[in-house]
């Protein structure tokens, strides 16, 4: 067995309560469901500024699917916000593990909204980590992200090797790591960041400016739109499955390696898919699955203010020190929520 094989085993035995931050959102929601079916209780924490209740309502039904049991009094909603201290100090009441992924993502929306996004994800950061250490939680992980690295030019990134950022949110990033740092150095507060890459899979939301890539494109091919490519195409992305980016929420927050805190990690597969080649891999995969659905070329446009021209994970030290075995492959991923995107995406 794996240690996350083994790690799902233990929690089914030993019932822990996470608050989960962000939890309307996509990965929010998709840890949601994992803890849920693993038999945790959940708190859950969003302010619906980019989060729906349809994706907390879609995780218990799926995870009571899963079980057949109802586990829908595992799970108590807060209708908060993170820049709001005394909302984070009730979240974080009596919670054992904290899993922050409430953030105002996408490097446009911080360039348009550099004002907004620094509130979310400093002042939001600092009042979940200040709630977490007052209420002397076991372990808090935060969502970092893959855009700290920057100019930095080197293939794989290396967690310690990092450039400057290049846009407002990747600031923000940054800020959060150096945060984590000083309260384990200052108080004693040790967390752990994941360095998320380009995080793929079910409840991906579609819809608005700011929307990621795979579910937006799936969401223009089967409604017969066009699809935008920025740049020739060729610019790469490490894509990461949700199923592995839960697994690696899971193992840092449970880790009895004090080795393995205050630390950040990849949250990566180490492998890297062009623009132009993903667009193909999904466009086959709807061909095989949609009557009637045949080929059509993307539209080339300019290239995306902020954006870093290749990613590329090494994730040798999230291996070594957290047991962290990637399930899926970006083609596995793919082939796994595809079904989801076409029941959910159609006519978005």
């Amino acid at each position: 067995m794996t240690k996350y094989e083994q790690l799902q085993e233990y929690l089914k035995d030993n019932q822990n309560t996470w608050l989960v931050t962000g939890v309307a959102g996509f990965i929010g929601s998709n840890l949601l469901e994992k803890l849920l079916i693993l038999n945790q209780k959940v708190v859950g924490l969003d302010n619906f500024d980019t989060g729906h209740q349809y994706n907390i309502d879609q995780a218990i039904e799926d995870a009571n699917k899963a079980t057949g049991k109802d586990l829908s009094g595992n799970f108590k909603f807060i209708n908060g916000d993170i820049r709001e201290l005394s909302d984070c100090k009730q979240a974080c009441d009596g919670v054992d593990y904290v899993l922050h992924q409430a953030a105002l993502g996408s490097v446009p929306r911080s360039i348009e909204d550099p004002i907004n996004t620094n509130r979310a994800n400093i002042d939001g950061f600092l009042n979940i980590l200040v709630a977490s250490k007052d209420a002397n939680v076991r372990r808090f992980v935060y969502a970092a992200s893959s855009s700290t690295y920057g100019d930095h030019p080197d293939l794989p990134k290396v967690e310690d090797k990092i450039g400057n950022p290049l846009s407002p949110y990747a600031v923000t990033k940054v800020v959060n790591e150096l945060y984590a740092n000083v309260f384990a150095k200052t108080y004693g507060f040790k967390t752990i960041g994941l360095r998320y890459f380009n995080i793929f899979g079910k409840r991906q939301d579609p819809n608005g400016a700011y929307a990621a890539v795979i579910p937006k494109w799936v969401a223009a091919i089967l409604n017969k739109d066009d699809v935008y490519i920025n740049g020739d195409g060729e610019t790469s992305r490490d894509f990461c499955y949700i199923d592995n980016t839960v697994q690696m929420n899971l193992l840092a927050a449970t880790t009895d390696n004090d080795e393995a805190t205050d630390q950040v990690y990849n949250v990566a597969l180490n492998d890297r898919t062009s623009l132009n080649k993903l667009y193909q891999m999904i466009e086959e995969r709807l061909i095989r699955r949609i009557q009637g659905l045949e080929k059509k070329k993307p539209i080339h446009q300019d290239f995306r203010v902020g954006d870093v021209r290749h990613s590329k994970a090494n994730i040798d030290k999230a291996q070594e020190l957290l047991g962290y075995q990637p399930k899926y492959i970006i083609s596995q991923g793919m082939d796994e929520a595809m079904d989801w995107y076409i029941k959910s995406l159609k006519k978005c």
